[in-house]
């Protein structure tokens, strides 16, 4: 004699409700990078989507009220010459993002209140060209402000603060279990580099 036991669950018989499409936001051409990052950020009053351009790299900032049908010529965030890779709100400040691309730059946006504007915005208020090939990965530190870190694909990790940039090339060494570090400090004009080993777990 068989029989089958049934568990109890109190969300057996939930089911969700799809959202209408005035409620959503549809008309985003999101991008058709293959990248491993989110084409997404969101905070308390935006929403960020990398979106597909030609011709450059861009993104649309839309404000959380503001769902609906996106039309076509709003304005972007336009300002890298190659695909955007990853973007970052500020954790202390809705109105900043940063941005990683293709074209060895990480770029800081400052989003105006009275945002959509017009016009697209192609200058940023902070460019970082340190990085010799593309910036796969940016992020902001958690719980001290302006601190940016990213990360490109020539084994260099860069913090950027506002008087400091540290600057750290990492490299596994082939049959060891050493990484070799190399720290470089900019502070005006004192410049002081550690090389460090490090024993990879």
């Amino acid at each position: 004699m068989s029989f089958r036991v049934v568990r109890d669950s109190k969300f057996r018989h939930i089911y969700g409700q799809s959202a209408k499409r005035q409620e959503c936001y549809d008309g985003i051409r999101i991008t058709k990078s293959s990248w491993d990052s989110p084409f997404c950020v969101v905070n308390p009053k935006f929403l960020a989507i990398i979106t597909e351009a030609a011709g450059g790299g861009s993104f649309i900032v839309i404000p959380i009220p503001q769902v609906g049908r996106i039309e076509r010529d709003y304005p972007l965030i336009s300002g890298h010459k190659g695909a955007v890779l990853d973007i970052a709100w500020c954790p202390f400040n809705d109105n900043v993002i940063a941005s990683s691309s293709e074209d060895c730059t990480v770029k800081v946006w400052q989003i105006p209140e009275k945002w959509p504007l017009r016009l697209n915005i192609e200058t940023p208020v902070v460019d970082l060209v340190m990085h010799q090939r593309r910036v796969g990965l940016i992020i902001w530190h958690p719980t001290a402000n302006n601190i940016l870190l990213s990360a490109g694909l020539r084994n260099a990790l860069i913090v950027v603060t506002q008087r400091i940039t540290l600057v750290i090339c990492y490299s596994l060494h082939r049959h060891s279990k050493l990484a070799t570090v190399e720290v470089a400090l900019f502070d005006d004009h004192l410049v002081t580099r550690h090389l460090l080993l490090l024993r990879a777990n």
